[in-house]
């Protein structure tokens, strides 16, 4: 009988009150906010999205139970939460440390961290004019990782939900370039310093790592470099395995304003193959439920393809788009016989980015039943 697809889910955690944003945005804001005022930028444009469950602090540990009831009876393994850690301290860490970990039935779900070491740029919102300006640096020093690094085996490893991938406590690197420049562009001081990193996680009693690198192709975010040489940069740095973050990383969405779901993700699943047979790591693929960032500009201004986050919109994503998706990966991982098929889906909450599974009030839990029918228990 063939392995059961893990299912890891990333949790964008810019729902709750967190003192740096409200320094910046002022008293109680929260990306709510954006969603809130997101208006429609062309004909058709469905916005605003308004969550079914209306819009709540994910730091409430009661809050947080449901979305775990929500994720775990719908055939979600685990939570990957976007990490952050800038200026010596970390950021939006309220979700997890307050929320998921507080949640009286996280034994019920996974979780796991990827460590979002991108700049922080000013885009909440973003203007029509760049370069934005970059609030607080994803390159961390070499002391400032093992601070980090050390907060997290303290804080988060030796948790029971926790995942593990062979083993291995899964931990994943958004932004490579980004981590090897805090180490002053050195690849071998990169390696030496991950593998120091394996070494307190060994010492404290927790095993082994897992170390999994986010790769793309096409830039995004501002700053952001893509790996030029993936298979021998991620050898030469001691990582077990490669994943993606949302489709747009790889391929450019064709029409503007809007483009067809299923005309992008017939273009998206083929990378399933390419990547398997590519790179020389595990390659777990990704299926996003779709892309929308205009709440993250000015509704005020025109709506112009100038580059993130003014891009085109995915539209046609139903829960019913969505599943073929899902049931292509599924397939995927029939056919290529994967002894452990791991799935990351974008995402369950990027909600200024129009890319959630989190119920809306227009299709409810569809897109939730969507995983279940595919990768839920048979």
């Amino acid at each position: 009988m063939a392995t059961k697809a893990q299912v890891g889910v990333y949790y964008f955690p810019n729902y709750h009150k967190d003192a740096v944003n409200e320094r910046r945005h002022g008293a109680g804001w929260t990306e709510w906010e954006l969603v809130k005022a997101a208006t429609p930028r062309f004909p058709g444009h469905e916005q605003p999205k308004v969550p079914l469950w209306g819009y709540e602090d994910e730091a409430d540990p009661q809050v947080m139970a449901r979305k775990i009831d929500a994720a775990a009876d719908h055939g979600i393994d685990s939570f990957i939460f976007d990490w952050y850690w800038y200026d010596g301290a970390p950021f939006l860490h309220g979700a997890l440390e307050c929320g998921f970990l507080e949640a009286p039935n996280n034994g019920r779900l996974k979780f796991s961290l990827m460590w979002a070491n991108h700049d922080w740029i000013e885009i909440m919102p973003a203007t029509r004019h760049k370069p934005y300006p970059v609030l607080s640096e994803g390159a961390q020093s070499e002391a400032q990782f093992i601070l980090a690094t050390n907060y997290m085996i303290e804080r988060y490893f030796s948790h029971p939900s926790y995942w593990r991938v062979d083993g291995g406590l899964y931990f994943s690197f958004y932004e490579l370039m980004k981590l090897i420049e805090g180490f002053d562009g050195s690849i071998e001081e990169t390696a030496r310093i991950l593998n120091d990193f394996r070494v307190r996680v060994r010492a404290a009693g927790l095993g082994e790592l897992h170390l999994n690198a986010v790769v793309w192709g096409i830039e995004n975010l501002p700053g952001e470099r893509r790996i030029e040489d993936v298979n021998n940069l991620l050898d030469q740095l001691g990582f077990d395995s490669i994943t993606s973050y949302v489709w747009i990383h790889h391929d450019y969405l064709p029409d503007f304003p809007a483009t067809d779901y299923a005309k992008y993700r017939d273009i998206a699943v083929r990378n399933f193959a390419k990547f398997t047979n590519e790179y020389k790591l595990p390659y777990f693929p990704n299926v996003s439920m779709g892309w929308d960032s205009s709440p993250r500009t000015i509704q005020s201004d025109v709506f112009d393809e100038l580059g993130y986050p003014h891009t085109p919109v995915l539209t046609g994503n139903t829960p019913e788009q969505f599943r073929i998706a899902l049931q292509q990966a599924s397939d995927f991982f029939a056919s290529s016989g994967a002894a452990a098929p791991i799935l990351t889906i974008n995402s369950w909450n990027e909600w200024t980015e129009g890319s959630y599974i989190e119920p809306d009030t227009v299709y409810g839990m569809q897109y939730l039943q969507a995983i279940a029918g595919v990768f839920g228990s048979k």
